[in-house]
């Protein structure tokens, strides 16, 4: 015997009116007379059935698009008439529901076991640099084979960059607890790897690197609160402070100049463009600087200790984690830049790392203490895309460097690697 509904289940009648910017799944613009408590599924079948002409083949198959679904700028995770009393919008007037393909689940590809804690990672194809807390460092390619592993700092490894990649070699970066950088140059062909100078000035552990976009310059950030900008040319020499070099001796480099403003760790250093940067703090603020002048311009105060934050290109964005849950965007550009423009609150621990995707302007990555990686959209701040899930102890570090890989480094000795598996169009 059916089982009839209960009309106690059912909401009010409710107009809604379907548009999207993909054109090749535009469908009628009038409006429609659904259930006030449709929800995603719902309306997802309701777009399908409008399109099955246009998404049949000549045969009469026809295919069925996953969609998600944005009302007022905030992706539908609720029954409709739950979403709009949340964001305080009328249900007698025609609600708009704009609709796009949806985000496909990250596929996991490799585990690449490490000795250590892996606690850096960067990706610039075709290959992967990790950094470990037994103070070494790692090359592997994009297929999760290793190829070399690198010895010579006395101390855990918390930060690795990619200079230059060229199809004979390559030069990277990397900063230890020992205090130091050491600037590498990687010959593919012959797979051996020498050290072609040693940065020293920092007082305590280096916590940070990032190189500028035109791989002239790289800044480093530590516990001694101090941030150092360097020449990545292994020829420079300032004017005024002679280079001493003995022979068979790695050259050890002085800074460019060394910026002072925060009072504690700092956590996370970004170059914006060539000339700014972006460093993040225990000390509760996110400075912007002018790495040409050596000034500050200005800074974003928040309540928290960030633990690391990243800038977004495509929006000017600035995403952060604190020692807490959550995760916190703000808008660099505007004139309120210390106000909070979304909170992301998934994670049941510390959020240790957080990644913009380079393609896609709503979507980061984000990695914690309670061992998890989420895929987060920031059109919903209560509910991530996805959790990437693998690691057994706490996520350290991630990387989202290229888009199609997603990688994650973490307490249990692994690097994961999942394969974004959206493509970018329209």
């Amino acid at each position: 015997m059916a089982v009839q509904r209960k009309k106690t289940d059912l909401g009010s009648q409710i107009q809604i009116k379907f548009i999207t910017k993909q054109e090749k799944y535009a469908v009628p613009d009038y409006p429609f007379a659904v259930d006030s408590k449709i929800q995603c599924e719902n309306l997802n079948n309701l777009v399908n059935e409008l399109l099955k002409e246009k998404l049949s083949d000549d045969n009469g198959a026809c295919k069925k698009v996953d969609f998600d679904f944005l009302v007022n700028d905030e992706l539908l995770r609720s029954p409709l008439d739950v979403h709009l009393s949340q964001k305080n919008v009328s249900s007698e007037s025609t609600v708009v529901v704009e609709y796009m393909e949806a985000t496909p689940s990250p596929e996991p590809l490799d585990c690449l076991i490490h000795d250590d804690w892996v606690s850096a990672i960067h990706f610039k194809s075709p290959w992967i640099l990790t950094g470990c807390y037994d103070n070494s460092v790692h090359i592997w390619n994009s297929k999760g084979k290793h190829k070399i592993g690198i010895a010579g700092h006395t101390g855990p490894v918390k930060a690795v960059q990619w200079v230059s990649i060229s199809e004979d070699s390559a030069v990277f970066v990397s900063g230890s607890q020992d205090q130091s950088i050491r600037v590498w140059d990687w010959d593919i062909k012959k797979g051996t790897t020498s050290c072609l100078q040693i940065g020293r000035g920092h007082e305590r552990a280096v916590e940070c690197i990032s190189v500028s976009p035109d791989s002239t310059r790289f800044a480093t950030g530590g516990w001694d609160a101090l941030l150092k900008i360097w020449s990545s040319d292994p020829n420079y020499e300032p004017a005024d402070v002679p280079t001493k070099k003995k022979k068979s001796e790695t050259k050890v480099m002085p800074p460019i100049m060394t910026l002072k403003g925060h009072k504690e760790n700092i956590s996370s250093v970004h170059f914006i463009n060539n000339s700014d940067l972006l460093t993040a703090s225990w000390d509760h603020t996110i400075k912007h600087w002018d790495g040409e002048l050596g000034g500050l311009k200005s800074e974003i105060v928040g309540n928290k200790s960030f633990f690391d934050h990243d800038y977004s290109q495509l929006t000017g964005s600035v995403i952060t984690c604190s020692s807490d849950r959550h995760i916190r965007l703000y808008d660099l550009r505007s004139k309120e830049g210390s106000l909070v423009k979304g909170t992301y609150s998934s994670h049941k621990q510390w959020v240790t790392t957080v990644r913009w995707s380079k393609t896609d302007e709503y979507q980061f990555v984000s990695g914690g203490y309670d061992n998890q990686m989420k895929m987060w959209d920031t059109r919903s701040p209560k509910v991530p895309l996805f959790e990437l899930t693998g690691h057994e102890e706490k996520v350290l570090c991630s990387d989202w460097s290229n888009n199609k890989l997603i990688l994650s480094g973490g307490a249990d000795n692994t690097v994961r690697i999942f394969k974004n598996k959206k493509v970018v169009s329209d």
